[in-house]
């Protein structure tokens, strides 16, 4: 098991920068992520190593898209407690590099055959959600319609109002999903 931190301090979270600066770093981290952690991966491991990835928060908006956007490399994705609405984080804003990272937005108009194919290959698409105190399981039901229309295989469980968007709650949820699915 490899963990990489985001860079939310440096982009999204970071209130004195401004937004195109927040949107070109969010980039760059997915590109670290793309040419360095995942070759990283594979050369410490095997180059047949299947490669999963999971984030809570902000980090299951963070995989679900590195997973959307390049299923050749990733094997799928398990978001805990996820918006996958970027401009949520954006504050509003909206460019070029929000929108082809924001997986609520380009879903719905993603037609290249070759990806949305790699993307319902995947076994392992899993939303999970709480409904306890600052979860919002609507958005991942959205999200859940959204990979519907396209035709894309997912798991969407919304584990109840005893699971608020914190800790205790992902660390349940990980393991569960581990042990259950895979």
């Amino acid at each position: 098991m490899f963990s990489v931190d985001s860079v939310n301090n440096e982009s999204w979270m970071n209130n004195n920068m401004a937004p195109w600066d927040k949107s070109n770093r969010h980039v760059q981290w997915n590109n670290y992520i793309y040419n360095e952690v995942i070759p990283y991966i594979k050369s410490e491991t095997s180059p047949d190593t299947p490669v999963f990835i999971s984030g809570a928060s902000f980090g299951a908006l963070h995989s679900m898209n590195l997973f959307l956007k390049r299923p050749d490399l990733i094997n799928g994705v398990i978001a805990m407690s996820g918006v996958y609405d970027l401009t949520y984080y954006s504050n509003g804003y909206m460019d070029d590099n929000v929108y082809f990272n924001s997986p609520q937005h380009y879903m719905p108009n993603l037609s290249d055959h070759h990806i949305l194919e790699n993307i319902r290959r995947s076994n392992h698409m899993h939303i999970l959600t709480g409904s306890g105190s600052y979860e919002d399981p609507r958005a991942g039901g959205e999200f859940a319609k959204t990979l519907y229309d396209k035709g894309i295989p997912y798991d969407f469980d919304n584990w109840g109002e005893n699971y608020k968007h914190d800790w205790p709650t992902w660390r349940d949820m990980l393991p569960n999903i581990f042990s259950t699915r895979f």
